[in-house]
């Protein structure tokens, strides 16, 4: 974006920011299957690192468009975590503050792009069938009841 020095994901000096979006259709939340650590191989909602000079509304945008194809509309944060991946001897391996806000699909169709193996809609009910982490497995089920957002009928 600025032709800055990407951030240090691995044993980052300081907390990475990342921004992600809570896409919801026809009762179905858009998730992406991580092609990358932390978290590869599981399922997550679409979003990144927020570059330097971006805003959180902007990266969440720029990250949907990245890993699903699509464009969005980003409305409220929802909720704020922290997710800590300690190595096997204890140093900080992943450090990521996650910013969730929900987001309005506007256009383009659905497909895996650069950092996202899979994509797929999934009920509320599809989650507990799922591998994912559990601070995003909690994020989306609090994002399904500020969303009210139930099982289809």
């Amino acid at each position: 974006m600025n032709g800055s020095e990407p951030v240090q994901r691995e044993y980052p000096p300081s907390p990475v920011v990342s921004a992600h979006a809570l896409i919801f259709r026809e009762g179905r939340v858009l998730l992406v299957k991580r092609a990358h650590p932390p978290s590869q191989g599981r399922w997550s909602v679409p979003g990144g690192a927020i570059e330097v000079g971006e805003t959180i509304h902007d990266a969440t945008r720029r990250e949907v468009r990245e890993e699903c194809g699509i464009e969005v509309k980003v409305d409220t944060v929802i909720h704020v975590v922290d997710n800590i991946v300690p190595d096997g001897s204890g140093r900080i391996r992943f450090h990521y503050v996650v910013i969730y806000s929900l987001a309005r699909h506007l256009s383009g169709e659905v497909h895996p792009q650069s950092d996202a193996l899979e994509v797929r809609w999934a009920t509320l009910d599809d989650l507990d069938m799922l591998d994912m982490h559990p601070l995003a497995r909690e994020t989306v089920r609090r994002a399904f009841e500020v969303a009210n957002v139930g099982a289809p009928e």
